[in-house]
C-alpha cells in the first residue's frame, strides 16, 4: 500500500439501485502528448467546458437522501445537451452542518456516500466529467470551530493555520483521497483532482515554504494509490486564488510549475473588473491579460484554465445579483477572452447569483463554445498567447488571440460602444478592419467566422499568405464581437489538409 491510510472507520454500505461500475464506453482524460490541451485515452479531443457546482446548490441538492433524484438527472441531462463536459465539485460543502463527508473525522457518512455514488453514476450516464477537490477550504476556514477536523471536535488539527503543516491532518487528507479514489477513481467520469482548493499561505502559518513539499507528498501518494488500484492515475492540479499572487508571487512556482502536477489552474477574481464589474468589457480585457500572465508562468506544454471566476465581491459582500442580461454578456465575454487567449475551455464560473445557478443565456454561451471547439485540432495545437502581437487596423477592436504555425484562435471585442448599463450597444455602426497575425506558415489558410451569440458559423473564406510569416485577414463588420478559427490548409493548388 502506498502510504499509511489506517484509521478509516468502516461504514455500512448504503443500498445502490443504480450501477456504480465504470462505464466501459467512457474513456479517461489525459493531457495531450504534444499540446497543452486534453484528450481521451482513445485519442479524441476533449475540452473542459463547464462551471462550479455544489451538492447544496439548487440543481444537485435533491440528491441528498434522494429527495429529488429526477430533478438532478434532468439537470445533468440539460448540461450535456448544451455542450457542458465538466463540473468542478467539492467532496463536501460545509457552510452548514449536514454535508460533511466525514463526521467524526475518519468516519465516512452513508448519506454522503450514496449522494456521491449517484453523482458519478449520473455523470457516466450523460457523459459528464468531474474536476474533484477534497475540501471546501473557504467555508472550512470560516466555520472551522464546527469542522470535524478541528481538535475541539475530536479531529486532527489544532488550528486552521496549520492545515498543510499538521502531521495528523496530512494523514487525514491522504485518507480521504485514498478512500475516494478507491470508491470512484476507476470511473472515467473523474476528470482530474484539484488536490487542494485555493492553496494559501494562511493554511501553512502564513508561509508558502511548504507548498512544493505538500504537492509532492500528497500528489505522489494519490498517484501511487491510483496506480495500485486502477493501473493508471488521473491528472492533478492545485488551484490558487488569483489575487494571492500579487502579495505572494513566489506561490506561482509550485502552483504553475511543480513537476508533480499535470495542468495549472487559478481563480480569476481580480478586484473591481471581475469581482465587482461595472461593464462587460473590462472583465474580458482583464481575463485576457491574466491568461497571458498565467501562460507565462506555466511550462509551454502544460494546459491551463481558470477554474473559478465571477462577481464574488458584488454578490457576497454587497449582497447583489447582477442583472441577467448584463451577467450573460459578462459571462460570454470572459469565456471567449479566456479561451482565445490560450486557456483550455472557457473557464469555470462560480455562479454568485441568487439562486446559485447559471442562467439560460450562460448555457447558450457554453453551447456556442462547444460547437466552436470542433474547428480546431487540439492535439496538434501548440499555442502561444498572441494578444499583444496581433495587430488590428481598427482601434475600437481589441484582439484576444493564440496560435502556432498552422492554427489560430482569434476573438475580437468592441470596446467603444459601452452603454450606460455597462453592456455593449449593438445598434452602433459596425466596424470593419483587418488583422495581422505573425509567425504563420506561408500558404493557403481557411478562415471560419463565428457568431458567439448565436453559436453558429457566420462566414467562411480562404486566403493565401505569400511570405514573411504574417497573415493578414479581412474582418467582416463587427457590431459587438466575432470569433475566428484560422487553419492552414496547405500550399495553394493542393488538397485541403485534414485533421
Amino acid at each position: 500500500m502506498a502510504g499509511d491510510i489506517s484509521g478509516i472507520v468502516a461504514v455500512q454500505e448504503p443500498k445502490r439501485p443504480i450501477r456504480l461500475e465504470p462505464s466501459p464506453g467512457m474513456p479517461w482524460i489525459e493531457v495531450a502528448k504534444d499540446a497543452p490541451y486534453f484528450t481521451t485515452d482513445q485519442g479524441e479531443d476533449w475540452t473542459p467546458i463547464g462551471q462550479n457546482d455544489a451538492i447544496t446548490w439548487p440543481e444537485l441538492r435533491g440528491l441528498f437522501r434522494r429527495k429529488d433524484f429526477s430533478g438532478a438527472r434532468q439537470y445533468l441531462h440539460m448540461l450535456s445537451q448544451h455542450g457542458v463536459t465538466c463540473l468542478r465539485l467539492m467532496l463536501e460543502y460545509c457552510h452548514g452542518e449536514h454535508r460533511y463527508l466525514e463526521k467524526p473525522a475518519g468516519s465516512f457518512q452513508p448519506n454522503m456516500i450514496r449522494l456521491w455514488d449517484d453523482i458519478f453514476a449520473l455523470c457516466e450516464e450523460y457523459g459528464l466529467r468531474i474536476l474533484l477537490t477534497p475540501y471546501d477550504t473557504f467555508w472550512m476556514w470560516i466555520r472551522w470551530k464546527h469542522h470535524p477536523y478541528n481538535k475541539k471536535q475530536g479531529g486532527t488539527c489544532q488550528a486552521r493555520g496549520q492545515w498543510l503543516l499538521c502531521t495528523d491532518t496530512r494523514k487525514a487528507i491522504k485518507q480521504r483521497l485514498a478512500w475516494a479514489t478507491e470508491r470512484w477513481g476507476g470511473s472515467g467520469a473523474l476528470f482530474a483532482w484539484d488536490i487542494w482548493n485555493e492553496i494559501h499561505p494562511a493554511h501553512a502559518g502564513d508561509s508558502a515554504d511548504c507548498f512544493a513539499e505538500f504537492i509532492e507528498d500528497v500528489g505522489s501518494f494519490l498517484r501511487q494509490t491510483e496506480l495500485r488500484l486502477h493501473g493508471r492515475a488521473h491528472p492533478q492540479t492545485v488551484s490558487v486564488f488569483g489575487p494571492v499572487l500579487d502579495k505572494h508571487p513566489h506561490v506561482a512556482e509550485p502552483a504553475f510549475r511543480h513537476p508533480a502536477l499535470d495542468f495549472a489552474s487559478i481563480h480569476f477574481y481580480e478586484k473591481d473588473t471581475i469581482d465587482r464589474p461595472r461593464n462587460t468589457v473590462d472583465a474580458a480585457v482583464s481575463t485576457g491579460r491574466l491568461t497571458r500572465e498565467a501562460l507565462a508562468h506555466a511550462p509551454g506544454n502544460r494546459p491551463f484554465f481558470d477554474s473559478e471566476h465571477g462577481p464574488i465581491h458584488h454578490f457576497k459582500d454587497h449582497h447583489k445579483t447582477l442583472p441577467e442580461p448584463f451577467d450573460d454578456e459578462y459571462f460570454r465575454h470572459m469565456q471567449w477572452a479566456h479561451f482565445a487567449s490560450g486557456g483550455a475551455g472557457g473557464g469555470m464560473r462560480w455562479p454568485n447569483r441568487h439562486p446559485h445557478s447559471l442562467t439560460a443565456g450562460m448555457r447558450r454561451a457554453q453551447q456556442s463554445l462547444a460547437r466552436f471547439v470542433q474547428l480546431i485540432n487540439w492535439q496538434q495545437f501548440r499555442r502561444r498567447n498572441l494578444n499583444k502581437e496581433t495587430e488590428v487596423s481598427e482601434r475600437a477592436l481589441t484582439p484576444f488571440c493564440c496560435g502556432d504555425e498552422e492554427q489560430v484562435v482569434l476573438w475580437l471585442l468592441r470596446t467603444d460602444t459601452i452603454g450606460k448599463g455597462g453592456m455593449l450597444y449593438p445598434a452602433h455602426e459596425a466596424r470593419q478592419a483587418s488583422a495581422k497575425i505573425s509567425g504563420l506558415r506561408p500558404g493557403r489558410w481557411q478562415i471560419t467566422v463565428w457568431d458567439t451569440s448565436s453559436g453558429s458559423e457566420k462566414d467562411m473564406y480562404e486566403t493565401v499568405q505569400a511570405c514573411h510569416g504574417d497573415l493578414t485577414i479581412s474582418i467582416p463588420p463587427v457590431y459587438t464581437d466575432l470569433a475566428f478559427a484560422i487553419r492552414y490548409t496547405g500550399i495553394p493548388g493542393k488538397q485541403l489538409k485534414e485533421f
